[in-house]
């Protein structure tokens, strides 16, 4: 009896690594991804709403900066919801200043459609715009 106690033991330990093991895999292989923002082209852009409002200028280095448009703080955490090739979306939460979420369409690498929406500053928000490359930054 005290045989088969330590082979099960051994074979339990032998099975919660391969588990620990399995589920490893996914996690390491997973990433923030947005492989579709990092094609963008650098630079500076010209965010243009379709509300008619004031269009706004804002350089470009890795086009993570197309996510937060109401929310700059970096401490905000982030949730990838959809990484496609050509349309990521993603949900953000700023602790202490709201929330949001942005979908942005890749039409050419220097030419997207962003849309967001969410809480800031204890208001919600909502803009469909058009984001171009428009210069150096």
């Amino acid at each position: 009896m005290q045989k088969r106690v330590k082979n099960f033991g051994r074979n339990g330990l032998i099975g919660v690594a391969l588990v620990i093991a399995a589920g490893a895999v996914p996690l390491a292989a997973q990433s923030d991804g947005l492989a579709m923002l990092a094609g963008l082209s650098k630079g500076e852009w010209t965010i243009t709403p379709r509300s008619g409002a004031a269009s706004r200028k804002i350089c470009v280095r890795s086009g993570r900066e197309l996510i937060q448009l109401r929310h700059s703080q970096p401490n905000c955490s982030r949730f990838v919801v959809e990484d496609g090739a050509s349309e990521v979306t993603v949900q953000y939460t700023c602790p202490g200043n709201g929330y949001g979420r942005t979908n942005i369409r890749r039409e050419t690498g220097s030419l997207v459609q962003l849309e967001s929406q969410g809480i800031s500053d204890g208001l919600p928000f909502q803009v469909t715009a058009e984001a171009r490359r428009t210069g150096s930054c």
